[in-house]
């Protein structure tokens, strides 16, 4: 069943056009990713589909009722507002509910009431709906939503506006989660998540039942979440019921038959305008003219023209990063040495025993968001001091820093400037030729840096990189803000560069790209691993089974050992014997409690006053009864 169905949506500001001709249909539990570069427009279709912008021609129909949720990439919260308060809000229908309840329980205590069978009928019928709504695990999906994304419970009290950018983002993500829409709209819900927060969303969006239309740069979760790949480019979507790696290939093989089918196309346009202009005067002129009318039909859309439905248009492709990271300079076998290194700023947050990088080596350095990842690479740059311990840079090192935060760079700069401060004998010529490889083309390099967009400056930023010609580069979580393309290409270059990298990234995709050696920052320390994430994710499941595996056995060994203790050794005095009838006693009594809750229920929906009246009581009395057997059950439990 379609949820959503578009039709011809188009959308221009201006003499902008962002896009034209968009048409899907989206099933009930469909999981969709949106790709494509900056700027294509992927933002704006999102927010058509969830009400937040209109299109300027086209529609969308959705289905009677259905609940959108759209979570952008920024989020907004009440100055006073706490993510507690955030989350709880997402149960607002619940908590109505609750209110109700809880205002009808005082007056059902009164049976000799006049409303009171109305008011019985009224708690049955609200009840039926709380547990229908989840109403009954809210506060645990609460706490599993929050723990997931990595918020403490001394956090979840404080005010959202003491939180930094990204943790309000997860906030926002959170309560978007919990909300459980028909329909869930994510704007880069990945970034400003850690590895373990990161696979809890994979896990929580795998196994959600609803439908999913995400925009992400992260093609390992795409790869884990969605079914379905959406193109937006040049104005244009592109549907594939793929997931990210598959769709690759299958547009590779729709480009490949796009050419082959273009190219006959231009083979028979060329050899018809050939025959017209041979034989347009002369006597084989009627043919001639036939022909030109048939080229005209071609290029009007008209079908049937020599197998072609249309004219075909020439591939457009997007111009791609074109650079290099070099360095002449060989650095000695031990490129860095950290002994007993304290990073921090008032107090150590990481202390590193001895750790070393030798040349030619690709750490990835990953840990919990916090952790001290981006305190550890702004020390060995000298932006911070160390708390403890020292490093070294081995002999003929040259380091080469990306900060994440783009700190580097000066916004007052244009983007020439931001080439030339570097290395000013260069000359604008040279300068600009440069920035084209960066995708800077004429005015482009006019622009200031603080008038440009996170990508943009990222690739101002790459650009000083490449100017830098270290051997060691430090790179702090160098794809944010690039797209997919982008970061492909950064790929390609950082496997061709000759020097040493010690990077952090969430990027897991681009970490199995380019580590051979990964840190990760674990409770007992440093631990170092060779290999990429993905051989690292793969030991680690090996692990946790293994280690499943030995606490169930010794838990078999446990209780085979009771028995045997229990078999050998007579029983002192009755109290476990008591605990046992005990826990009998209670199951009984919680089944006839169930049982009674039926009962009631059942009597509540056929109006039968009296009859629930009789049960109530039993109820009543019943709770008292297992109020008594549990607090006995307490204290036999401590005993034996």
């Amino acid at each position: 069943m379609s949820v959503l169905i578009a039709n011809g949506l188009g959308k221009w500001y201006g003499a902008e056009h962002i896009f034209d001709g968009v048409s899907f249909q989206v099933a009930h539990g469909d999981k969709i990713a949106l790709v494509g570069p900056n700027g294509a427009g992927k933002s704006t279709l999102m927010k058509i589909i969830g009400s937040l912008d209109t299109a300027s021609e086209g529609g969308i129909s959705r289905a009677r009722g259905l609940r959108v949720t759209y979570q952008a990439q920024e989020a907004q919260f009440a100055p006073t507002s706490t993510l507690s308060i955030e989350a709880h809000a997402a149960f607002a229908a619940i908590s109505l509910i609750e209110t109700e309840l809880k205002a009808l329980e005082s007056h059902i205590a009164d049976t000799d009431a006049p409303d009171w069978e109305r008011n019985m009928e009224r708690y049955g019928e609200l009840q039926h709906r709380y547990e229908h709504a989840g109403g009954y695990e809210k506060e645990h999906r609460i706490e599993r939503t929050l723990h997931g994304l990595g918020f403490v419970p001394a956090q979840w009290d404080q005010p959202l506006a003491q939180f930094s950018g990204g943790q309000r983002t997860r906030a926002a993500l959170a309560v978007a989660l919990l909300g459980d829409p028909d329909v869930l709209l994510l704007d880069e819900p990945t970034n400003h998540l850690d590895m373990d927060a990161l696979e809890w969303l994979e896990g929580f969006l795998r196994d959600w039942e609803g439908t999913l239309i995400v925009i992400s740069h992260d093609r390992y979760f795409l790869d884990r979440v969605t079914k379905r790949t959406w193109e937006m480019d040049f104005g244009q979507l592109q549907d594939y019921a793929a997931p990210y790696s598959k769709y690759q290939a299958m547009k590779a093989e729709r480009l490949e038959r796009y050419m082959k089918e273009y190219a006959s196309q231009q083979k028979f346009i060329a050899k018809t305008e050939e025959f017209i202009r041979r034989f347009k005067a002369g006597q084989l002129s009627k043919q001639a003219k036939g022909r030109e009318k048939r080229l005209d039909r071609l290029k009007n859309g008209w079908e049937g023209v020599h197998g072609f439905t249309k004219a075909l248009d020439g591939p457009q492709r997007r111009k791609e990063l074109k650079f290099a990271l070099e360095t002449n300079l060989r650095s000695g076998e031990i490129v860095l040495a950290l002994d007993n290194l304290q990073v921090g700023y008032t107090t150590p947050l990481i202390t590193f025993d001895e750790l070393h990088i030798m040349r030619g080596e690709r750490v990835a350095f990953l840990g919990p968001n916090g952790g001290g990842k981006s305190t550890l690479l702004r020390t060995l740059v000298n932006q911070l001091k160390p708390l403890g311990g020292s490093w070294e840079l081995g002999a003929n090192v040259q380091a080469g820093y990306y900060a994440q935060g783009h700190e580097g760079l000066r916004f007052e700069h244009t983007v020439l400037e931001a080439v030339l401060s570097l290395n000013p004998a260069m000359g604008e010529t040279r300068a600009r030729t440069l920035l084209g490889r960066f995708l800077f083309s004429n005015d482009d390099v006019h622009k200031q840096v603080g008038d440009l967009s996170g990508g943009e400056r990222s690739r101002v930023a790459l650009a000083q990189l490449m100017l830098g010609s270290g051997n060691f580069l430090i790179l702090d979580e160098p794809t944010n803000h690039l797209d997919i393309q982008a970061r492909e290409a950064l790929e390609t270059v950082l496997n061709e560069f000759n020097g040493t990298i010690l990077f952090v990234s969430h990027d897991r995709y681009f970490i199995d790209a380019v580590a051979d050696t990964i840190w990760t920052l674990e409770d007992s320390g440093i631990r170092r691993f060779a290999g990429n994430y993905t051989a690292l994710a793969n030991q680690r499941e090996t692990e946790r089974r293994a280690a499943e595996e030995q606490a169930l056995n010794a838990r078999r060994d446990a209780e085979r050992q009771a028995k045997s203790s229990k078999a050998s050794a007579p029983q002192a005095n009755g109290e476990r014997k008591q605990l046992q009838t005990l826990e009998r006693q209670i199951a009984q009594l919680e089944e006839r409690k169930a049982a009674l809750d039926a009962e009631i229920m059942q009597a509540v929906s056929k109006q039968q006053s009296q009859r629930v009246g009789e049960l109530g009581t039993e109820y009543a009395n019943l709770e008292l009864q297992l109020g008594d057997f549990y607090d006995r059950w307490s204290e036999l439990a401590e005993k034996v």
